[in-house]
């Protein structure tokens, strides 16, 4: 919970009262969408805030201070609560900024096979690193964690399992790792496509790049070493179900390649999918569905996908029968962006359809964007 300074809380009653505010500057965040916009994390350049740091930022009467990050980029970034059609106003005031929670987070646990490891207050995830890919395993794609507590689970679930011996495969209150990936794209990993359909798996990642460390966005970049050169962006918000993505091939690409994110479909629910507009979803067992562990519900959004379609695999790889990809033309050395993520059933998803009118709302969000005006 934030904790308020003394300077910011007298800044922020100050500015309440009126007292201030040829001191301030305001920013103005604009919805022109029909959807009420709650604690949706904007972003400001940070060379537009004409106030030298440190500063606050103060919202209305209930939310006096509002805690923000300066990402790697060079941005600011709050959340902001916008009405559907209407504009909210904060002010940039001097003083020193409260303190807040770290809510996404992440780094490498090289004590579990080099797997790079992030979370937010909804879901944890994981990509495979080089020790996993030295062990021989095939794992190519995103794993999942299911959370229902919004607190920070990694390190002690590691540690629980590595050092004490408790497994994080089962439930003890918070969730556990209970997705199936394998030789598949898992939850949301996109691959290169060659002419004729076939999908060009990625492995593990060779290097990786920490960016930001929260509170409020974690960012990594991860790179991989095949002949494509691919790297990925990979960042998650807080409060956020779906994590943004921008991968990038410099390397050798087959000729009329697509790219397409890709969610593996288990046999447990073959038909559990849904392709919308702008999204697909799938709505996963588990990899153990008899043991009460609820329903996994898998997402991706990508605005700039060609088409949504099921691709059955050739040969079935354990319980996975197939993916569902969003397949779109690529030229190399292009950036393709999309967004992926998750939720479950025991944290917050009551059902497929309401995580399916979450992924439609979400991408009218990408679509919608946020405007932002410093004046």
């Amino acid at each position: 919970m934030m904790r308020f300074t003394a300077l910011c809380a007298a800044a922020a009653a100050a500015l309440l009262l009126g007292a201030c505010r040829q001191h301030a500057h305001e920013i103005a965040v604009t919805n022109d969408s029909d959807l009420d916009r709650t604690a949706e994390i904007v972003e400001v350049p940070l060379a537009a805030i004409p106030v030298a740091q440190p500063f606050c930022i103060v919202g209305g009467a209930d939310t006096p201070e509002v805690p923000y990050q300066i990402t790697h980029d060079s941005l600011l970034i709050f959340p902001a609560d916008v009405a559907a059609r209407s504009t909210a106003v904060y002010m940039i005031v001097p003083g020193e900024p409260a303190a807040t929670d770290t809510i996404a987070w992440g780094r490498l646990f090289p004590e579990r096979k080099d797997d790079m490891a992030w979370e937010n207050d909804r879901a944890a995830y994981r990509a495979y690193g080089p020790a996993l890919q030295a062990s021989g395993e095939r794992a190519f794609g995103y794993d999942i964690w299911t959370k229902c507590v919004p607190f920070r689970v990694l390190e002690k679930r590691m540690a629980d399992d590595i050092e004490r011996g408790i497994s994080f495969h089962v439930d003890h209150g918070e969730g556990m790792d209970v997705y199936a990936v394998g030789p598949t794209l898992g939850g949301g990993t996109a691959a290169l496509l060659d002419s004729a359909g076939t999908i060009l798996y990625p492995w593990c990642f060779s290097g990786y790049e920490v960016l930001d460390r929260g509170p409020l966005r974690f960012t990594v970049r991860l790179t991989y070493p095949d002949s494509t050169r691919e790297s990925r962006i990979i960042s998650l918000d807080a409060g956020s179900w779906l994590n943004r993505t921008t991968v990038r091939y410099d390397g050798a690409v087959p000729a009329a390649a697509s790219v397409a994110p890709g969610i593996v479909v288990h046999a447990q629910n073959p038909e559990g999918y849904t392709l919308g507009e702008g999204y697909m979803a799938y709505a996963d067992s588990t990899d153990n569905a008899s043991a009460g562990n609820g329903v996994i519900f898998v997402g991706v959004v990508a605005p700039q996908a060609a088409g949504f379609a099921y691709h059955p695999l050739a040969e079935p790889a354990g319980d996975a029968i197939g993916h569902i990809l969003a397949t779109s033309p690529y030229t190399a050395g292009s950036d393709y962006t999309y967004w992926w993520g998750s939720a479950w059933s025991k944290g917050g998803m009551p059902d497929a359809d309401a995580w399916n009118a979450t992924l439609a709302d979400f991408h009218t969000r990408v679509t919608h964007p946020l405007t932002v005006t410093v004046r």
